[in-house]
């Protein structure tokens, strides 16, 4: 029987502990102040913890075997689930790194962009016998009804894609078994040929950034009051958006095939491709993306991250700019993609419209004078921001073959 850690505790976390804790052992660990120690406490009082199915009549109840914020407790696990927002990675990849056996296999779901660039530099000589799986997003839109207690999985994707860098004397169908066994049936794990793909196909640094910049650009500063929906509030202009951060993307896998022609990118899904990939029984109108968005009946319902506020009229809202649709989204995602984007040489007109924009709305500095090279730039998963700074560079780390990739590209 596997036996797995989950890391964190909001929506996702709850909802694999409760769906893994029915037939595996499972350790909740959650280093954020004294949540674990609420959830235990939680739990005992409600006598375990159930996840329901939207629109069934369908749950799960069980029990977590551990929920502790010990990292020692890692090494009884050989899985270990981050399903924490990714600018907490850092800071579980380090708690758990002195006590993580090797053979332990870490899946990060979502990765966002450039998980593996900074796996490698928190785990150091530890990462060769370890294995990384980089999922491009998480396996449902879930909620948590009841804090610690009750959670719903609002829809399940039918596929996700993984990219797998295997332990030590494991294969990458070994660990992709292993991590279907956990998830079941749905959402079948698709197979990436390398974690490039996961970062430079990750949704999230396309359709968070880009819905929020194409609702809030031409905002007029007054307060709303009602919050908008956010995914079936998108309009044209923002599909177009949307769009051209995709196109941006493609470019750069295109790049990245004239260095190498074996370097496979092949599965980073324009963003239209990814709704349908992973939505399709979910979207009554799939004629184009605005549609497709609009008409996701897996995201009924979802608002705007908004701020209250005292307005003319009474209680109103105005944009929360520091929700993690721009605080994680941009600095590991886009901000990875624009840094790759300038190692190869490739423009990128669409990510650099949201990019400035958004980081003026973060209060902070990535891109500079055209370049990744901001104040804040070590807040990021650039490749710059690890000291990866030139093409060579970037060849040596995705082991991209040297004579392949310097026929004057690098």
């Amino acid at each position: 029987m596997a036996s797995v850690m989950v890391c964190g505790g909001g929506n996702a976390a709850q909802v694999v502990s409760c769906l893994f804790g029915a037939r595996y052992k499972v350790t909740a660990i959650s280093l954020y102040a004294d949540e674990a120690e609420r959830w235990d406490k939680a739990v005992k009082e409600a006598g375990g913890m159930t996840c329901n199915f939207q629109g069934t009549n369908k749950s799960v109840q069980s029990v977590p075997d551990l929920i502790t914020k010990d990292p020692s407790a890692v090494k009884n696990c050989d899985v270990v689930l981050l399903t924490v927002p990714s600018s907490f990675h850092e800071e579980y990849f380090s708690k758990l790194e002195p006590y993580v056996q090797p053979g332990t296999v870490f899946a990060v779901m979502p990765a966002r962009s450039g998980c593996d660039f900074l796996f490698k530099k928190v785990m150091g000589e530890k990462a060769e016998g370890l294995g990384l799986v980089a999922f491009e997003t998480l396996p449902w839109a879930c909620r948590f009804n009841v804090w610690g207690k009750t959670a719903t999985v609002l829809g399940t994707k039918e596929s996700i894609g993984a990219a797998v860098v295997p332990p030590v004397k494991q294969t990458k169908m070994d660990v992709i078994l292993k991590l279907q066994g956990l998830l079941g049936v749905e959402p079948k794990i698709v197979e990436c040929p390398n974690i490039m793909s996961i970062s430079l196909g990750n949704p999230g640094q396309v359709i968070h950034p880009g819905v929020t910049y194409g609702r809030w650009h031409k905002w007029d500063g007054k307060p709303l009051e009602k919050k908008p929906l956010f995914y079936q509030g998108v309009d044209n202009e923002t599909a177009d958006v949307l769009t051209g951060i995709s196109e941006d993307i493609t470019k750069i896998c295109q790049a990245l095939k004239k260095l190498d022609p074996t370097y496979d990118t092949s599965q980073v899904k324009t963003i239209m491709e990814w709704y349908m990939a992973s939505y399709s029984t979910s979207i009554a109108d799939a004629s184009n993306l605005k549609a497709a968005m609009n008409t996701n009946s897996a995201y009924e319902g979802l608002c705007h991250p908004m701020l209250e506020v005292e307005g003319p009229q009474g209680k109103s809202f105005v944009p929360d700019y520091k929700f993690r649709y721009l605080s994680e989204d941009v600095p590991t995602g886009l901000c990875f993609t624009r840094g790759v984007a300038e190692l190869l040489g490739v423009k990128t007109p669409s990510i650099d419209k949201v990019l400035i924009w958004a980081q003026e709305k973060l209060d902070k500095e990535f891109l500079k004078d055209g370049k990744m090279q901001g104040a804040n730039i070590e807040q990021t998963r650039a490749p710059q921001a690890f000291g990866v700074k030139n093409k060579d560079a970037l060849c040596k780390f995705l082991k991209i073959k040297k004579e392949a990739a310097c026929c004057g590209f690098c």
